[in-house]
């Protein structure tokens, strides 16, 4: 497509729609619906973000204080991923005895967090909504880099396959862009 402009320039490339200005020149305008259609990859970065403050997440998790490990839900795609974040405070009850000289968060705590994260993109699906997601098993846990009081999880697990009930999620902690725990985890919805 060949379209004159006032200037003597041309656009070439699809077009939604050309009409005359002032007789002389043309407005080249795509509709950006159909540029959706085509690029849905575009379409997905172009998605606003849902977020779910901690009440958004207790209406989709049972788990609640002293349990409840995440404090926001930054995105997620129900059935696909779940991003959050958990702010680490030194008034968590479990550093009273984890290292009371050294405070530490037990790495079991930090996989129950991502676990919980990856249950949010798994109990917001229709189907799943009202039902409890367990534990069925972890693989290749890595423990790279300590936790401490002050330290903001971000927090990741993607799905990555579903098969009936069970779901198999790859889940990363990081802290400053850095990798603090990745495991792969098994879910299995009851």
């Amino acid at each position: 497509l060949h379209v004159p402009l006032p200037a003597g320039r041309a656009v070439r490339g699809n077009t939604a729609f050309v009409f005359p200005l002032d007789g002389d020149g043309y407005i080249y305008q795509k509709r950006r619906e159909e540029r959706k259609m085509r690029d849905p990859e575009k379409m997905e970065s172009e998605r606003k973000p849902r977020e779910l403050d901690i009440d958004g997440i207790q209406k989709i998790l049972p788990h609640r204080y002293p349990f409840l490990l995440i404090d926001r839900v930054l995105d997620y795609e129900p059935g696909s991923y779940a991003l959050a974040r958990k702010c680490v405070s030194g008034n968590e009850g479990f550093f009273q005895g984890h290292f009371p000289a050294y405070p530490v968060m037990p790495g079991v705590l930090a996989i129950e967090a991502l676990a919980q994260t990856g249950a949010v993109a798994l109990l917001s699906m229709p189907e799943n909504k009202g039902k409890l997601a367990f534990f069925g098993g972890i693989r290749n846990a890595r423990f790279r880099q300590k936790i401490r009081p002050g330290d903001v999880l971000e927090l990741r697990c993607e799905l990555s396959r579903m098969h009936g009930p069970v779901g198999i999620g790859k889940a990363e902690a990081r802290i400053d862009g850095k990798t603090a725990v990745s495991a792969e985890l098994t879910f299995m919805i009851g």
